[in-house]
């Protein structure tokens, strides 16, 4: 099975936007299509409430023609045009979707932050995690969603083997950022996010991007867009994630980064497992 996630930035200025930074998104993107993914996670749509627009629909349809889609909105009380999920899986699948609310705090069961779809012997679901915030000013809360999802997702794996990925907004480990030392109190590197990423591994999980490569360094996830020279220097953090029931580790075949050219902000990232 071929699997694909990818915090897109905005799905409505990747389809129908004339800047340059969107004609790399539709390259990234024709980039995902080449790759004939089973199904492909996408995080941080930016739809609005009720979802694509019939022109989002139609282009991805064009785009997509062997895919169903679902997809999941941010919603009042949450703001507007935030955050949302979506998932496109071939159309020969028929999934259980479900739409989780973890009873996390504020709105952030309202923001479309997760997807799970349910197949016949295991789950996928899709996560787009808070980010701490400016100044870390919604950390308390991250802390507790970790916890609530951490929680979701282990109860998920007490019935079926899980996949579960998306933007989990950590670097996990030093080895997962360019620049750990500078970043100690930043969001996505703080102790208080580590460590709640690895009492989710803890519970049953295996990163599977270090399950294949190991220690290694240098490969990255995301590199931020306000930093002109951040990818050429390749000065990025990992805090995308596919991560698996621990029983099915070894069925792993890839795990890796796909090349998303001169694009910064998030890569798209690949699974292949014999499931």
């Amino acid at each position: 099975m071929k699997l694909i996630s990818w915090n897109i930035d905005s799905l409505n200025a990747a389809l129908t936007s004339d800047s340059n930074r969107a004609h790399m998104s539709r390259d990234v993107l024709q980039t995902v299509i080449d790759y004939d993914a089973d199904v492909i996670a996408i995080q941080e749509t930016k739809l609005p409430q009720a979802g694509p627009s019939k022109k989002h629909l139609q282009i991805l349809e064009e785009h997509f023609p062997s895919y169903e889609i679902v997809w999941r909105s941010s919603v009042e009380p949450a703001r507007k045009g935030y955050a949302g999920t979506m998932f496109l899986y071939k159309n020969h699948f028929t999934p259980e979707v479900t739409y989780p609310k973890i009873d996390a705090p504020g709105t952030m069961d309202d923001e479309g932050r997760m997807i799970t779809l349910e197949f016949d012997d295991f789950y996928i679901t899709q996560v787009y995690t808070p980010n701490a915030g400016n100044e870390l000013v919604r950390l308390g809360d991250r802390q507790i969603w970790d916890e609530k999802y951490a929680a979701y997702v282990r109860e998920l794996d007490e019935k079926k083997v899980v996949l579960a990925t998306g933007d989990f907004n950590v670097a996990h480990k030093e080895i997962d950022l360019a620049n750990p030392n500078n970043n100690r109190n930043s969001a996505g590197f703080t102790e208080e996010e580590r460590a709640g990423f690895t009492t989710l591994l803890k519970n049953g999980f295996t990163d599977t991007f270090r399950h294949i490569h190991g220690d290694v360094e240098g490969i990255y996830s995301w590199w931020a867009q306000r930093a002109k020279t951040s990818k050429i220097n390749n000065s990025g953090w990992r805090i995308d994630y596919w991560i698996v029931s621990d029983r099915v580790k070894d069925k792993v075949e890839k795990s890796e980064m796909i090349d998303s050219g001169p694009r910064q902000d998030h890569t798209p990232i690949y699974l292949e497992i014999d499931i």
